[in-house]
């Protein structure tokens, strides 16, 4: 019994520090809000996007409606879609002059993603002092990109990384999508973090970025990471390696975006990628899951098995957990919580066990060859 509640108190401890740090995050994490001052410089929204029919036409709407930048431009490219990705952009334009789309219809070179490639493809029509990437599934307020520019000259850095809000509307996302934010809002002080120059302390979220043109072109753009899998990631971590400042600021409540439907495609999307998180190493994946057990399954197993003070210690660790997410959460949505955040972080074990998963069958998929996403090999 005494090696259990040594266990026990260990991964109580690990939550309680993260439910420690997230509410540390919740406090001083900066959340992007509409401002007042109008954005003078040039500025060009670049939208990549593959088989995006289903969701291109809000985010165009959302962008002609934007407010505050008298010299936005925006360069859209349908990337060989399988669908009706280049009308649905050409009619959601409606003739707008400031919006171009574009269309490719080459396969990305070998060792470039296709993300990376068709960023690239998009960035070098750009001669403007500002360049934001948004992606296809995004949503925004009429002040999103104001604020984000806004944010990248006022912080004087060559990258912001807004945050947008993971909407989560089915149970299979509601229970694994929280975790992207949690992931970093329980780990890392980001206002620490964004002090420093250190690569591995960046974060940042390639649904919405906005960048210094200058600095992004000086590292090479995209096709710094052209192989990556992770390309937000990297490139962030590209610039901190060049001496130049990256920030995450919380885009809850001028950004919002539902990354995959349903748990067909969150498993297909998750296991695109995933294989690369920990340094794409087994042995990191593992050293993490063994942590995550730990922490996230070993305490509530405690509180429901256990007697006493072995009892009395996993509801401690169970209890640190559940607040950890709702603070992760609160921090990404800048406002009050739904029902289903509340379940969600309930069900905290659940979504830990269904992250491993995924990772373990990303890892499988990577060996086998058989990484696929909007049907093109990865």
């Amino acid at each position: 019994m005494s090696g259990w509640l040594g266990l026990t108190w260990a991964g109580a401890g690990i939550s309680v520090a993260g439910a420690g740090i997230a509410l540390y995050n919740r406090i001083t994490v900066r959340q992007l809000v509409a401002s007042p001052i109008e954005v003078i410089e040039p500025v060009t929204v670049c939208v990549p996007a593959r088989n995006e029919a289903a969701r291109l036409a809000g985010l165009i709407a959302d962008l002609r409606a934007q407010r505050g930048v008298a010299r936005m431009s925006v360069v859209i490219l349908d990337d060989a879609s399988d669908d009706d990705t280049f009308a649905v952009a050409v009619d959601a334009a409606a003739g707008d002059p400031r919006i171009t789309v574009l269309r490719n219809e080459t396969a990305p070179a070998p060792g470039w993603t296709g993300k990376a490639a068709a960023c690239v493809r998009l960035a070098d029509s750009v001669a403007t002092p500002v360049l934001v990437f948004v992606d296809a599934d995004v949503r925004l307020t009429p002040d999103a990109i104001a604020a984000a520019v806004g944010e990248l000259r006022r912080r004087r850095v060559a990258l912001v990384s807004p945050w947008p809000m993971q909407r989560a509307e089915s149970p299979a996302e509601a229970l694994v999508q929280p975790l992207l934010c949690w992931s970093w809002a329980a780990t890392l002080p980001i206002v620490v973090a964004d002090r420093s120059l250190r690569s591995s302390t960046s974060v940042a979220c390639g649904q919405f970025l906005a960048f210094d043109t200058a600095a992004y072109r000086a590292i090479g753009g995209h096709a710094s990471v052209a192989a990556s899998a992770t390309e937000d990631l990297d490139i962030a971590r590209t610039l901190r390696r060049a001496g130049q400042p990256t920030v995450l600021v919380a885009a809850g409540r001028l950004a919002s975006t539902r990354m995959y439907k349903g748990a067909a495609e969150l498993d297909a999307g998750y296991t695109r990628w995933l294989w690369s998180a920990y340094g794409g190493t087994v042995a990191g994946g593992a050293t993490v899951g063994t942590l995550a057990a730990l922490a996230y399954w070993l305490p509530p197993l405690a509180a429901v098995g256990g007697h006493s003070a072995l009892r009395r210690v996993g509801l401690l660790g169970y209890a640190a957990a559940v607040t950890g997410r709702l603070l992760a959460r609160s921090t990404e949505t800048g406002g009050p919580l739904a029902r289903t955040d509340v379940l969600a972080a309930l069900a905290h074990p659940f979504s830990v066990a269904a992250y491993l998963v995924l990772w373990a069958r990303s890892h499988r998929a990577r060996r086998r060859g058989t990484l696929r996403w909007k049907g093109r090999a990865v």
